[in-house]
């Protein structure tokens, strides 16, 4: 079992099946077909450029990202899918997480009671170490299990 400790921004405890991507995660592309084009029951990720998570469904998955990438639209995008209930269980970084991300995060955590679990600076190291489809745990200080 590897095992590493990352900075829980909004703590949780849960586990599952990791879905890596080692591109960065583009939120508006990632999400669009959901944010601008009305899809609801599933959040397959629509972004052509992320190779790793292009045509999956990630609702509900503990994604290994990175970081984020893109527009000021990140944060607003992530509350949008936090309130359609198609938000990912947790959202686990190598690097920091963007201000705007975490924004809408913590907006979708307070105002909606939809906390999408955070933990960012687990290193280069964590997104090397775990695969796709590979047994996850996340602790709510901020420690990773994997395997």
């Amino acid at each position: 079992m590897k095992t590493f400790h990352g900075r829980a921004l909004l703590p949780g405890k849960v586990e599952g099946s990791a879905m890596v991507s080692h591109i960065g995660f583009n939120t508006l592309s990632t999400y669009k077909a959901n944010i601008m084009g009305g899809v609801t029951d599933k959040a397959v990720c629509s972004d052509g450029d992320n190779k790793d998570l292009y045509g999956k469904d990630i609702g509900g998955a503990i994604l290994c990202l990175p970081q984020t990438i893109g527009s000021t639209t990140g944060g607003f995008v992530l509350m949008g899918v936090a309130k359609m209930g198609l938000a990912p269980k947790a959202m686990l970084f190598a690097n920091h997480v963007d201000s705007l991300a975490i924004g809408g995060l913590l907006m979708a955590d307070i105002w909606m009671e939809k906390r999408i679990i955070t933990i960012d600076l687990l290193g280069q190291d964590f997104l090397d170490a775990v695969s796709t489809g590979e047994p996850i745990k996340v602790y709510e200080d901020g420690k990773v299990e994997i395997g």
